[in-house]
């Protein structure tokens, strides 16, 4: 009985000691900015929010150099898969695979012999027929015969002339000559083949200058113009190359809407090479007081892209219109002015009017 005596008031003081502390610590939780408080860990001293720490550019007016990024393909000034007019046994070939030829030099020689022969069988009856027709002549002069018959002798000649001119065709397609001035590829024919007018002999090419191939978005075919100057990489080689615009497609593709263009290159040392993949700069225009921000300042929305500013201490967001992007930066053509400071972390975090104390880097 004397020991429930004892325990009950140690019971009834345990209890009060603990509602007293949990009342003194809720009074301290309110006073340090708890629920019903005016401040806490979140709040600086006074009741204001502490600032974001962010960095941030500051906008200037700088000249920009306004290029357009494409990709296009190299191509050979002039190529052509040499091919025979006629059929016939092959009796030299006259060109070493991979070198360079000359215009008109003779390549490949068919079999001519039939030819040959029937070219000197025409060649003795014109001449006879020559002969017939200077006869012919003498005697109209002399009116021992008629018109008609020397008009007859003088058909029969011009006829025979024209039958040898077209033998001495047939016989010129039997030499097969450089078109242009280039390298010739690899051959697929062996001597003694029998070539047919579809068989393939080589390719040949003129690779200099080149021909560079592209096409641009509709929206700049007004800017661009001949003799615009580009700069291109290819993957076969780490060196820059420079070349010009000299032709212009009059007419948008209709599929596609872009304007297709082609430039000439220099390619002296054959560095090179018809069929490579080209990454071309093309030089639009240049901006004499252009607004640039990085990349990462600008904010995509529903209704186009915004980025922060510091106003007064505090982050404002601003809509802004943009212009050629690059691999760094953005050209801004609304939005922004000159002093302007652009925040260019913590956009994600940041709230309108939100405190920020910025850190400036160099832009």
């Amino acid at each position: 009985m004397k020991l429930k005596y004892i325990i009950y008031p140690l019971l009834v003081l345990g209890i009060a000691y603990l509602i007293y502390y949990r009342i003194s610590a809720n009074k301290k939780l309110a006073g340090a900015g708890g629920p019903g408080g005016g401040g806490g860990k979140s709040r600086e001293k006074g009741g204001a929010a502490p600032s974001f720490g962010v960095n941030g550019v500051l906008v200037k007016a700088t000249s920009f150099d306004n290029q357009l990024e494409v990709t296009g393909a190299v191509e050979a000034n002039e190529s052509v898969t040499l091919q025979s007019e006629v059929s016939g046994l092959v009796t030299g070939i006259f060109f070493t695979e991979g070198t360079n030829v000359r215009k008109g030099q003779l390549l490949v020689k068919i079999n001519d012999r039939d030819i040959q022969a029937q070219l000197q069988d025409a060649l003795t009856k014109q001449k006879l027929s020559s002969t017939n027709e200077n006869r012919a002549k003498q005697l109209l002069e002399k009116g021992a015969i008629s018109q008609a018959e020397y008009d007859t002798a003088l058909a029969d000649f011009r006829s025979l002339q024209s039958q040898s001119q077209l033998i001495r065709a047939q016989l010129a397609k039997t030499s097969i000559r450089a078109p242009f001035n280039g390298k010739v590829g690899l051959r697929s024919i062996s001597m003694g083949e029998y070539l047919t007018p579809s068989k393939a002999i080589a390719n040949l090419a003129s690779i200099n200058p080149v021909k560079i191939t592209f096409s641009v978005p509709e929206k700049y075919a007004g800017q661009i113009k001949l003799n615009s100057a580009i700069t291109f990489n290819t993957d076969g080689s780490a060196k820059s190359f420079q070349g010009k615009v000299y032709a212009i497609e009059p007419a948008i593709n209709a599929q596609t809407r872009t304007l297709q263009i082609k430039a000439l290159a220099q390619n002296p040392n054959n560095e090179l090479l018809p069929g490579s993949f080209a990454k071309i700069k093309l030089s639009l225009s240049t901006m004499n007081n252009a607004i640039l921000i990085p990349n990462e300042a600008i904010i995509p929305v529903l209704s186009g892209k915004t980025v922060f500013i510091s106003a007064n201490g505090k982050a404002k967001q601003v809509n802004v219109v943009s212009g050629t992007r690059t691999a760094e930066d953005i050209v801004i053509t609304s939005g922004l002015k000159v002093g302007d400071t652009v925040l260019t972390t913590g956009a994600m975090a940041l709230k309108p009017d939100a405190p920020v104390k910025v850190t400036l880097i160099n832009n």
